[in-house]
């Protein structure tokens, strides 16, 4: 695949017809050609994975879920989560970034109902945008559902000053949408979402991104400085946004990161054990009985994303009424919290199969990558406080 610079006026296709091929398809062939041959340089220099984004906005991928009357894909959530997992199986930081932006993306898809939140999905759309987000802010203790900073009207300007300790890819996103109280007198969860983009914000830079893994998404820390026009705050109140939209978009799409480190693991693991049955015919080595457990490990796991996946796109096209319920909300949690550690185990088990040469890092079967990543996976959002979460929900939740 060749990889060309982003073109800021790419032509917006009339129609995405069944003869192109699918963004699972494009995933593949990314990840494989582009994000995979630079995950370790990327992990290794804590860079942006320039070349994959590049790829993908060049595959208009960035658009995958944007009605096509608007110039994207109007591709499902199963479809963009099986493309997470593909891109996950090569380079876990390309994947998540790419999960990321789809969360904003979805944001807007279902919230931004007025003419100007729709043209700006339309800009998206056309010139592939890459969307960050601030939603963590200091002081509050890592509750997204909470915000010190509040947007201050100023005619038909709004301004907001956010203390944010990471924005992933902050300086490489032509947009960023943010969380702030709704007026200065607003309670802390009385919030709304701003959509801030390229040009109506700046950031100032307050820490640096030096982590064990997932060190490619360059989440500094940021000052956001934001003068917008008012229209484009979202009208939807972000309680609303985040229990209907970007939680489950969240763990349904983050859940599919882990998925494909997982299954790359897997498949390190298989390799190694078909590499050791050549060593000695006819004997079959004693780490077979391991590699079948792990084979059946990932199935399960697989099945839980994959029925999320479908269970989040059923709500989304048939049954809307069911995103409102404390049971979805649930399960969406769930999906989350034992993702995250089931794929962590997995890598685990895989390393464990794998030996010294799967703690090389210069070995083909290698696993250091996938363990680092892995292990922050229990961390963002942190699993405790999502389980608290859960343990209020299943108290007065009715069981079905």
């Amino acid at each position: 695949m060749t990889v060309t610079e982003p073109q800021a006026d790419a032509a917006v296709p009339a129609s995405i017809t069944a003869l192109e091929p699918s963004v699972l398809e494009l995933a593949e062939q990314i990840g494989e050609e582009v994000a995979g041959p630079a995950a370790r340089e990327v992990d290794r220099d804590a860079r942006f994975p320039v070349e994959a984004i590049t790829a993908l906005r060049d595959a208009r991928l960035l658009s995958a879920l944007v009605p096509v009357e608007l110039g994207g894909r109007s591709s499902t959530i199963t479809e963009v989560a099986s493309a997470v997992q593909a891109l996950g199986r090569h380079c876990g930081s390309t994947a998540l970034i790419y999960a990321m932006h789809h969360i904003q993306v979805a944001v807007l898809v279902h919230h931004g109902k007025t003419p100007r939140l729709r043209e700006y999905l339309r800009e998206v759309a056309r010139d592939e945008l890459l969307l960050a987000s601030a939603t963590t802010e200091l002081g509050t203790g890592g509750d997204v559902r909470t915000s010190i900073c509040a947007v201050e009207q100023d005619g038909d300007h709004v301004r907001l000053t956010k203390k944010a300790p990471v924005i992933s890819y902050g300086h490489r996103a032509q947009g960023i949408l943010a969380t702030a109280r709704r007026t200065p007198d607003s309670p802390p969860n009385d919030q709304v979402v701003v959509v801030l983009p390229a040009g109506t914000y700046e950031l100032e830079q307050t820490s640096v991104w030096d982590t064990l893994g997932f060190r490619g998404t360059c989440s500094d820390g940021f000052v956001l400085t934001a003068e917008a026009p008012a229209d484009l705050v979202v009208a939807d109140p972000f309680s609303d946004i985040s229990a209907h939209t970007m939680l489950p978009t969240t763990h349904v799409l983050w859940a599919s990161v882990w998925l494909g480190i997982a299954e790359r693991a897997v498949s390190a693991a298989r390799s190694y054990l078909r590499a050791e049955a050549r060593r000695s015919p006819g004997v079959t080595p004693p780490a077979a009985v391991r590699v079948a457990e792990l084979v059946g490990l990932f199935e399960q796991l697989s099945a839980v994303v994959h029925g999320a996946a479908l269970e989040y796109e059923e709500a989304l096209t048939s049954h809307r009424q069911v995103l409102t319920t404390l049971g979805f909300a649930i399960r969406m949690n769930t999906v989350k919290t034992t993702a995250s550690v089931a794929a962590a185990d997995i890598v685990n088990r895989a390393l464990f199969v794998c030996g010294m040469a799967g703690y090389s890092e210069t070995s083909p079967y290698s696993l250091g990558l996938q363990l680092r990543d892995m292990a922050g996976a229990a961390l963002m959002i942190h699993n405790d406080r999502i389980l608290a979460n859960t343990a209020q929900m299943l108290l007065v939740a009715k069981e079905s």
